[in-house]
């Protein structure tokens, strides 16, 4: 049987943190809303970077306004 911390990461990678769970976790365990929207946000970005890091030094940043 997975610990807490197995089951909080299978919620963020099968089922993903919405607003509402945000609100019931941290209300659940006294932490903020944000600390879950964060942890869910992180989750995805990685996801994403493994999959187009190596694309991104193409991109040409724009230049800046003088």
């Amino acid at each position: 049987m997975a610990g807490p911390r197995g089951r909080i990461e299978r919620i963020v990678e099968e089922i993903g943190i919405s607003a509402d769970m945000a609100l019931r976790l941290a209300r659940l365990l006294r932490t903020t809303p944000d600390f879950w929207m964060n942890y869910q946000a992180r989750y995805e970005r990685e996801i994403v970077l493994a999959e187009i890091g190596s694309e991104l030094h193409r991109i040409e940043p724009l230049a800046t306004a003088a």
